[in-house]
């Protein structure tokens, strides 16, 4: 005889079944993904869709979720968004960078992803704003908006995808993302921070904050791109020190550069043409590839700048090509609409506000980090775009203006018994990290590097300072 009786096994089996249905009973049926073409099999599921933002307007967000790897139940939600502004989290995040596949070479299928971040997280992308991908108005005017509007449709994207999958609405929430997410994140945060003050009931229940070379302030990022070049050897002392010399970028705005002399202007031109269209600005020991560039100069010129704040370059045929298989649309529920334009990877109908670009955004990452709430800036040390000379320094003095000290001096964190970067740590909540090899992409260039790095940021652990991995592995 066995360890039940036929009646006590027939009870243990209930019992697990309706255990099994009670996670996932709450889950849209019609969102889910049923298997995308070419995709490897997995354990794990995977939904896509719209969520209304303003059912009057016609104005959707489409969204793309994937559960955690294993005990799904267990683990908590994290947000990615990428930046742009205008750039999608879909093709960016979730199938570029740390999302559990990658495009195939051939552009007709999936690869895994074996370093994804949903080996330790459920993971949500969200193409935002309106105009970006395959989310979408009716009213051709929402395509002309900003940060704060983003922010907004955001927060209600979020109390909509929660009464899609409720069973996710109490689990700790982690907002992050890269590049013009520097705004993104910490606005949105702010806005959830304010709806939970204000909520007698539901509120978020956010647990921190990691973002990837972010673009913060202006004022710092921007000369820290010619000190970029200057360091790695890609433009002259003269030309470095020149533009050191002539050039106040105090109150740096992309329309107008105020207070940027013609003597400065000449010199960073200089720069940018000894620099050259055959450097990927983006991680710059890549080689470029071609057809990219003209993408990029066309948005550089959009901005009126060279600096520009996230075009992913050279990510590229194969992942615009599977997206606009109709196969694949249809798998995912996507272009419900029949857009009249095709997917891309950066947004060509958006007007996103240029000025917004020039918020400092430290104020908000102190006002979330009063909240107790942990902020990470990581950095791919790559990158010329936003590099990390900048970042650095703006962590520095948020930390100084929030008079917390250090906690962790700078210094090397490992990964496979190998140098990850570098890190330090102020008061507990502020932690800078850069990550050796990495670019502006940070997951893509250096995907298991960037996954040490996110389970230690949703752990609340410091980067492992030894060479030898800690004993949960």
């Amino acid at each position: 005889m066995g360890r039940f009786s036929g009646g006590a096994l027939v009870v243990v089996v209930v019992a697990a079944l309706l255990v099994a249905l009670r996670r996932v009973k709450c889950y849209p049926p019609e969102d889910l993904v049923k298997g995308l073409p070419g995709q490897p099999a997995v354990g794990f599921r995977q939904y896509a869709g719209y969520v209304d933002v303003d059912r009057k307007a016609g104005r959707s967000l489409f969204y793309y979720f994937a559960e955690a790897d294993g005990d799904a139940h267990e683990k908590p939600l994290t947000l990615w968004l990428n930046g742009g502004p205008g750039c999608s989290s879909i093709g960016g995040g979730a199938f570029t960078e740390l999302g559990p596949f990658f495009p195939r070479g051939d552009g007709r299928g999936l690869r895994i992803n074996k370093h994804s971040w949903n080996k330790v997280s459920n993971l949500l992308f969200v193409e935002s704003p309106a105009g970006v991908g395959w989310s979408y108005s009716n009213r051709t005017s929402d395509y002309t908006t900003g940060d704060n509007s983003t922010a907004y449709d955001l927060l209600t994207f979020l109390h909509q995808w929660f009464k899609k999958f409720p069973e996710l609405r109490s689990r700790d929430l982690f907002l992050t993302g890269e590049s013009y997410a520097g705004h993104y994140i910490p606005q949105l945060a702010e806005v959830l921070l304010r709806y939970n003050k204000n909520s007698r009931d539901f509120k978020f229940n956010v647990k921190g904050l990691a973002i990837g070379n972010p673009l913060l302030n202006l004022d710092r990022d921007v000369p820290a791109t010619y000190e970029y070049f200057w360091s790695h050897g890609m433009i002259s002392d003269e030309l470095g020190l020149k533009i050191m010399n002539d050039c106040d970028f105090e109150d740096y705005v992309f329309e107008g550069h105020h207070n940027v002399s013609k003597s400065c202007t000449d010199a960073i031109e200089e720069a940018n043409r000894i620099v050259g269209d055959y450097i990927n600005n983006y991680d710059v020991i890549l080689d470029v590839c071609y057809p990219s560039i003209v993408e990029q100069e066309l948005r550089l010129r959009r901005y009126a700048t060279k600096t520009s704040v996230g075009v992913d370059v050279c990510m590229s045929y194969e992942r615009r090509f599977y997206f606009n298989l109709p196969e694949v649309q249809r798998a995912l529920h996507a272009n419900r609409t029949n857009l009249h334009y095709s997917w891309t990877m950066c947004s060509d109908v958006l007007n996103y506000s240029v000025a917004d670009g020039n918020i400092n955004m430290l104020p908000v990452l102190k006002n979330i980090i009063e909240h107790r709430i942990p902020v990470w800036i990581f950095s791919g040390d790559q990158d010329s775009v936003v590099p990390l000379l900048g970042s650095r320094t703006l962590v520095r003095e948020l930390a100084q203006d929030l008079k917390i000290k250090v906690t962790v001096p700078y210094s090397a964190w490992f990964h496979k018994g190998q140098v990850g970067g570098w890190a330090t740590e102020y008061g507990n909540l502020l932690t800078f990290a850069t990550v050796r090899g990495a670019s502006h992409m940070v997951p893509y260039a250096q995907p298991g590097r960037a996954l040490t790095l996110f389970k230690s940021f949703l752990g609340g652990k410091r980067l492992p300072n030894t060479t030898h991995p800690p004993i949960d592995g």
